[in-house]
């Protein structure tokens, strides 16, 4: 299901190293957003179905990984030339991903969040679609970290009417 690639080993050592590097790189963006996370959280109503704070860091570094896995296999297929779309898609809905941290945990703007979370949801969803198009396995990796922003959406949604003072 991976599939064959035109490039050299070496090139694919090096693209998995650059996607998982680049990968982390967006995850400690967004983590430097979150110092305070975990207070600010705790400080928050939250509903009933709301998970504990500490389910957040294991949850996003295996979505993160598999974000990292599933460009490398799309960009293996040849390169960034013939992936140029899904690969620019998928460096926006990093982009994205990272900004949401900023807007609710460092600046703690709510309605804000609600909209950037809406934002990132679909631009993962377009990067699902063209994932697809070119390897079906790097869109299934996908698919957690879709349906987990699916979640968080909500959450975000009911956090910020359940904290007016807060956000």
């Amino acid at each position: 299901m991976i599939g064959k690639s035109s490039l050299s080993v070496q090139s694919q050592i090096f693209g998995l190293i650059a996607y998982m590097a680049l990968s982390f790189f967006i995850a400690t963006l967004g983590a430097i957003a979150s110092i305070q996370a975990r207070e600010f959280y705790a400080a928050l109503d939250t509903p009933s179905w709301a998970p504990p704070g500490w389910v957040f860091g294991p949850v996003w570094t295996s979505l993160f990984i598999m974000m990292a896995l599933s460009a490398w296999l799309v960009w293996r297929v040849g390169g960034y030339q013939k992936a140029t779309l899904a690969l620019r898609l998928f460096l926006v809905q990093m982009l994205f991903n990272a900004l949401w941290s900023w807007l609710f945990f460092a600046w703690n703007l709510g309605l804000l969040a609600v909209v950037e979370v809406l934002v990132l949801w679909a631009l993962i969803l377009a990067t699902l679609v063209s994932f697809w198009r070119i390897n079906k396995l790097a869109a299934l990796l996908l698919l957690p970290y879709w349906l987990w922003v699916s979640f968080a959406s909500v959450l975000t949604y009911n956090c910020w009417v359940l904290n007016p003072q807060l956000l």
